[in-house]
């Protein structure tokens, strides 16, 4: 689908803008044998490793749904994210390691000039891309772009730390301000990597997505017809960039099973109209309750056992839960 390849023609892009500024900030290395520009260059490895296998993820998450896998590949994204978590955590480590041991084994720096310019322009460069993966990520439902993404603003930051301690070095002639600046964006690199981590263990044990599940409530409630007395049971599931909602509908328990189906068909029409990438909807239809008379807005029922007494409106709090509503809730 377009969106798919949108995802991995971004993706090529970033890797090879990513594989050039990992050889820049290693010529920077060589001019200035500075400890924090390796440590800077060593994270471009990480860049551009992570970046390789978020293009897999993107490859294979974009292959059709099969029999051995029934609701498509999309999850291989948020394990694409947590490679990318793993690989930056260590790049952290390997540069807090490299700082300590710089106190024991000092080197001189040279070259601070081009050092400085060299992390300038590889900082903005980074910046840049950072804010088109996160865009486009969050427009394509891209956990793997909006990884990257983060990594990379990351990135920038360090940058910026390390071009503020090289113009220092500059001034004093401090040497040793190189390995606390190793030290400490080795410290920032490792939280970042635990973060996504952390974020691609939820994705992956399927935690429930809670801004998408109170936007679809939203959604729901503005567009609500008579005859979709309640709904419950609801719940939303992503596989990489594709949507899963399971949700239960109770209709009038007199409909056909043709009404019925024109019900969910509508309901699933406006959930695909509404969220603007792939979705998939699978909606049980219940058949009302007596106690449903309460809160059903269907004035030409001939069915009623009770009179309409007000609307209930649709929360996390009623609609989550698997039991069908009626007005004593």
């Amino acid at each position: 689908m377009n969106y798919h390849k949108n995802k991995i023609k971004t993706m090529k892009w970033v890797l090879v803008i990513g594989f050039l500024l990992m050889a820049l900030k290693f010529l920077a290395f060589y001019l200035t044998h500075s400890n924090a520009i390796l440590t800077d260059a060593i994270e471009s490895i990480v860049n551009v490793l992570a970046g390789s296998f978020a293009l897999y993820s993107l490859y294979f998450a974009s292959k059709p749904k099969d029999e051995d896998h029934p609701y498509g590949h999309g999850k291989i994204e948020f394990f694409s994210t947590g490679v990318e978590g793993g690989m930056i955590t260590l790049a952290g480590i390997v540069m807090v390691l490299k700082g300590i041991s710089a106190f024991f084994y000092p080197n001189n720096i040279d070259n601070l000039t081009i050092g400085i310019l060299i992390s300038f322009f590889s900082g903005l460069v980074n910046f840049i891309l950072a804010k088109i993966l996160i865009k486009k990520g969050t427009l394509l439902n891209s956990s793997a772009l909006v990884a990257d993404g983060k990594h990379l603003l990351t990135d920038t930051w360090s940058s910026i730390g390390l071009i503020v301690g090289l113009i220092l070095i500059y001034f004093t002639n401090i040497f040793f301000i190189d390995y606390i600046i190793t030290i400490g964006l080795g410290l920032f690199i490792i939280y970042t990597g635990f973060q996504l981590l952390k974020e691609s263990v939820f994705n992956l044990l399927d935690k429930a997505d809670y801004i998408k599940i109170k936007h679809l409530i939203s959604i729901l409630n503005s567009n609500r017809k008579p005859s979709w007395i309640d709904i419950h049971n609801l719940r939303v599931v992503k596989y990489g960039s594709v949507v899963h909602v399971d949700c239960h509908m109770t209709l009038p328990w007199y409909y056909t099973l043709e009404e019925a189906h024109r019900e969910v068909d509508a309901l699933d029409q406006l959930a695909k109209v509404e969220f603007d990438n792939e979705i998939e909807f699978f909606i049980h239809s219940d058949p009302c309750l007596p106690l449903s008379c309460k809160i059903c807005e269907i004035n030409s029922c001939k069915e009623r056992n009770f009179e309409f007494v007000k609307k209930l409106e649709w929360k996390m709090e009623n609609v989550l839960p698997d039991s069908k509503h009626s007005f004593s809730e």
